[in-house]
Formats: structure tokens, sequence, C-alpha cells
């Protein structure tokens, strides 16, 4: 595969760049590029960037942490759109702006009309269980770690038919629902799922309403994996797993049709595509 490098122009205060991918280089690709990538510039993808170690970069006015080495983890969400523009400041004062456009996405769209109304909408007494719900898995994805367990790839946490991806979205009654935003496979009660790369347990929950048993395993700088439906959960939170260690079992828990498993991916509040992960950045 050739190797795209932005061209860069000279401005009255910075020098811009512009690229629609980029590929992970070695240091001394930095004498021609700020920045330099592995993944693509598309809706859901997770990128893994490098700059100079001794340069810093912010994205929308706020810092991004990086490795002793410089890499760094950026997310692009369902329905990001544009461009992504970085700022890359140097030791002796040089400012580069760095900008990438952002390629968009066609969705799976499923309209489904005569559904009974009690199921479009949750129960009104379980709207606080949900609210409570929502703000665990919020705080089990607060704290961004300087782990870099992502850095040595990621595997499927599961063998088993595709039945769902990230993106779709179905209309019921011309009322639209959350997005799906992971990937779905489909495997019998009981089949075992494996951590996709090593990380730290945040969540442990064995029922919460939409998801049923739900498991969360950080993997560093923000990037976090999800396990959704489960029957039966093998880890603690606080504990460590190493990439293909037993974490849970498939179930049907939570607001399932059948048993499956829901695995998603998350950069800090960013929801990214798995499948897209596993491409880009597939186990060493």
């Amino acid at each position: 595969m050739s190797l795209k490098m932005p061209s860069i122009k000279h401005c009255c205060s910075c020098i811009r760049a512009l690229a629609l991918l980029g590929l992970f280089l070695a240091p001394s690709a930095f004498s021609e590029s700020a920045i330099v990538w592995q993944g693509s510039w598309q809706q859901g993808s997770l990128l893994l960037g490098q700059i100079n170690p001794s340069d810093n970069i912010s994205y929308a006015g706020e810092p991004i942490k990086t490795t002793d080495d410089g890499r760094f983890l950026f997310g692009l969400g369902r329905n990001a759109q544009g461009s992504s523009k970085f700022i890359v400041s140097s030791p002796n004062g040089a400012v580069t702006e760095v900008e990438y456009p952002i390629a968009e996405r066609q969705y799976q769209i499923q309209r489904v009309e005569g559904v009974p109304q009690h199921t479009v909408k949750p129960p009104a007494e379980q709207l606080q269980r949900i609210k409570s719900d929502s703000a665990l898995v919020k705080e089990a994805r607060r704290e961004v770690t300087l782990s870099t367990d992502f850095l040595k790839g990621f595997i499927k946490p599961l063998d088993g038919p595709k039945t769902g991806v990230y993106g779709s979205q179905r209309f019921y009654n011309g009322v639209p629902k959350s997005p799906h935003y992971g990937v779905d496979y489909a495997a019998p009660t009981g089949t075992k799922v494996i951590a996709p790369a090593a990380g730290v347990v945040r969540l442990a929950h064995r029922d919460l309403f939409y998801s049923g048993g739900t498991l969360i395993i950080d993997h560093g700088h923000g990037l976090s994996s999800s396990f959704l439906h489960l029957s039966d959960i093998l880890v603690s939170v606080g504990s460590r797993v190493e990439r293909g260690d037993a974490i849970a079992r498939v179930g049907a828990t939570g607001r399932a049709t059948g048993p499956h498993l829901d695995w998603r991916m998350n950069w800090r509040a960013v929801r990214v595509d798995p499948e897209l992960v596993l491409k880009a950045f597939p186990a060493q």
C-alpha cells in the first residue's frame, strides 16, 4: 500500500496540511508531516496518531494525552461531519495546524410500521432506572488512563454469525430509535466471550435495563470495550484481563430478542465501530 502524506503550504500564522488517509510511520517521517496516522478517515473510525515526542497536540481546544513516544488515539463518531483539525505545538514555539476531511458512510435503515406503542417507548416507571444505568456506564468510562494495552491490537471476542452492524437504525411507526453502535454475533446462551485486548475491568453489572448483563473493559487512553446482554460475567471490577482471556458468557438479558453478543467500543464519549478497529489494529 502506498503512503500518502499531506500536502503542506505556508500561511501567515500556521501550516495547514490535508490528507484523506494516513499510515503509522517511524519518527523520521516528522520532517515531512506534523502527524502520521494508522487508520482511515471515515465515520466510526478509531485512529492512532503519532507526533514528535517533544511536541504537544490539541483538538477543539483540548489537549490530547500522548504516550512517551508521541502516540495517541482519536475517534470519529457515527455522524462526524466535515473535517477534524488539530494543533501541534513545538518547544521552539512553532505551531502547525493540520486538518483531515472525514468520509461519510451509508448505514442500514429499517422502517417498521404497526408496532404496538408500548414497545416503542420504555415504561414510565423504568425511566429513573434507565437514568441510573446511564450514569453507571458514564462513570465507568470517565477516567482516561495512561495504559497502552490498545497498542498490541485486537481480536474478535467471539466467532459466530454477524447479525448486527455499527450505525444501523430502525424507525418504529415513524419514530427513530437510537442507532446501533456495536457489532452483534449470534451464539447460543452460555457461549464463552473472550477479551479482544488486554485491559482493566471498569464495570461488571448483571442487570442493566437495556443491556442486561454488561461488562466494560478499559484498554487505556480513553478506549474501552463494552459487552452487552451477557448471561454470566466471569471477571470482577478492578481485575486485569489479557487478550484471549475468558471474560463472560453470551445471553439474552436486557432488551434482547435472542441470545447474542453485542460488542461496542468507545473512545471517551465517542462511539466507534469495532469492525473498523479490527481492520486497522489487528493483534500483533
